[in-house]
């Protein structure tokens, strides 16, 4: 009996998820627990696997496509065997999704919705029924942009004439597509000649996109936040991480590092910033479990470096490194980048001076860092020039109250104004 292929809750927050790329094509055989295809979830790209044995009868939910939890996305089943009635069900449902699934079919196999059949898809391409709009995926866009070659000649291969990855690959193999942004010829005075509106591309909204959308609203409306904003000499803090870097060369560490385990070190002082507030109570973590902002092509990840208050520098920095390159490559489990109690985030490396950042609830405070520059101050009467770095962290007033912010900020000072004391 032919069975429903269901999309699969993949992550703890994952409410819906575009796939990445299908690994087998209809009519390919597949083993009980073999992977059958890459699901883009709220936060990684992971590996979805067949718990059952059979036949791939159909591909509902093309790839570059997105499915709701529970959806189904393809048929599972002998060759040759009828499976009409799982494609009448997912059509005769509203905007193509599937009827409700049991219990018992959510956790052993996925649910989904039916798309617009191939041979419609490619006569609505092929007639350039697209509302003049142009279909591509985000890494093709990226790809097409970095060498210089125009989305309009562009056949796209994927659903609906949607340009993907391969398209871009094929279109670098013609020296006459790609042509280096240095190159192109722009001759002063000369008119544009410019018909009708712009041609646009629209891209499906990605899973990870959605949340961090849909997260940041939570945060912003119903979270009461403030804002502190402290000041920081970083000079003796550089002075330990050159000394540092010299002791372990050719491994290094980073500023980031050192801020990390300095605001591990403070939280275990004051426990209302390491907290979560949770309706009728609030919730103190005995360790600092900090979140660190990595920027990949879709949004932002936090990934976390757990009992950062435990670790020293050099551990500290080696499973940042390690967290951030996987976090790029959508590698990290679930358990790697939620549950942690403090965020940070860092724009200093991009020449940020000073920001502020949405808290990730339920954490109660986040830390907006930014960049160290040489400043003339005033100390001891003389002017003289030190490294000084802006810091804002929002706080959740639920938890956190000003004065206990301000102290926690001043503990924070402290510790990288005299890095010493992070070994105390």
């Amino acid at each position: 009996m032919a069975e429903k292929i269901l999309m699969p809750k993949l992550s703890p927050t994952m409410e819906e998820g575009q796939i990445s790329s299908w690994l087998k094509e209809e009519g390919d055989k597949i083993e009980a627990n073999e992977t059958i295809a890459e699901v883009d979830t709220d936060k990684a790209t992971m590996e979805m696997t067949s718990l059952t044995a059979g036949t791939l009868l159909k591909i509902i939910v093309p790839a570059g496509e997105n499915a709701r939890l529970g959806q189904i996305i393809g048929v599972l089943g002998e060759p040759g065997e009828d499976f009409s009635d799982i494609l009448k069900e997912a059509e005769s449902s509203p905007n193509g999704a599937a009827k409700e699934p049991s219990k018992e079919e959510t956790e052993k196999k996925p649910e989904a919705k039916p798309v617009e059949e191939p041979e419609k898809a490619a006569a609505a391409a092929s007639n350039g029924d697209t509302g003049g709009r142009l279909l591509v995926s985000p890494i093709a866009a990226r790809m097409a942009s970095e060498n210089g070659i125009d989305l309009k000649t562009i056949s796209g291969s994927g659903p609906n004439g949607r340009i993907i990855k391969r398209d871009i690959e094929q279109a670098l193999e013609a020296p006459s597509q790609a042509k280096p942004a240095a190159e192109r010829s722009f001759v002063f005075g000369q008119a544009a000649e410019v018909e009708g509106a712009s041609a646009f591309r629209e891209e499906n909204t990605s899973p990870m996109r959605r949340t961090i959308a849909k997260r940041l609203a939570e945060s912003i409306g119903p979270v009461p936040t403030f804002y502190l904003t402290v000041e920081i000499e970083m000079d003796r803090a550089l002075e330990t991480r050159k000394q540092i870097n010299e002791a372990i060369a050719p491994d290094k560490i980073s500023v980031n590092d050192i801020i990390v385990k300095a605001a591990a070190m403070a939280l275990t002082r004051h426990p209302f910033v390491n907290a979560s507030y949770q309706d009728d109570k609030i919730r103190f973590y005995e360790d600092a479990d900090i979140g660190v902002a990595v920027a990949i092509d879709e949004g932002l990840i936090t990934p976390i470096v757990r009992g950062a208050n435990k670790k020293g520098f050099v551990q500290i920095s080696s499973e940042i490194s390690e967290l951030a390159e996987r976090a790029r490559d959508k590698k990290l489990q679930p358990e790697e980048y939620t549950g942690a109690t403090f965020s940070i985030s860092n724009l200093g490396m991009f020449g940020i001076k000073e920001f502020t950042a949405i808290i990730n609830p339920p954490e109660a405070a986040i830390l907006a860092v930014g960049r160290a520059e040489p400043v003339p101050v005033v100390r001891d009467g003389e002017i003289v020039v030190k490294s000084i770095m802006h810091v804002t962290m929002s706080c959740d007033h639920r938890v956190v109250d000003g004065a206990t912010g301000a102290k926690f900020l001043q503990t924070f000072r402290k510790m990288l104004e005299n890095p010493a004391l992070m070994l105390a």
